[in-house]
């Protein structure tokens, strides 16, 4: 499984299982905000006392790959499967470096998943 690279803020909600805001600059430089459960995001036990910026991830699926003008490996994700997660604004679909995605053997390693927090 795909699971697109992203900056976690900070927490914005203690509350179990406790949310966190995270932050994706895509390929055209374009910042996009999510606010999601901290174990969907992270393995790492967040909250208000934790130390941020703390490394993250949303799980993805590759549409499309393909080399830009500048020989840049290029991909396009939707972040809507498998866990159905949207940005603030309600994106689900990003361009982003290939060097922003990192594949996953397995969906279980992740807490779970979206469902099974």
């Amino acid at each position: 499984m795909d699971t697109l690279l992203v900056t976690i803020e900070g927490c914005i909600d203690d509350a179990q299982p406790g949310f966190v805001e995270c932050v994706l600059a895509d390929a055209e430089g374009r910042v996009h905000r999510f606010v999601e459960k901290a174990p969907v995001v992270s393995l790492a036990n967040l909250g208000p006392g934790s130390a941020y910026p703390q490394p993250g991830s949303i799980g993805c699926v590759v549409e499309a790959a393909w080399i830009d003008e500048q020989g840049r490996q290029r991909a396009r994700v939707s972040t809507e499967r498998p866990w159905d997660i949207a940005s603030v604004t309600g994106e689900t679909r990003f361009s982003v470096f290939r060097e922003q995605l990192v594949q996953t053997a397995d969906p279980s390693e992740r807490a779970g998943g979206k469902d099974g927090v």
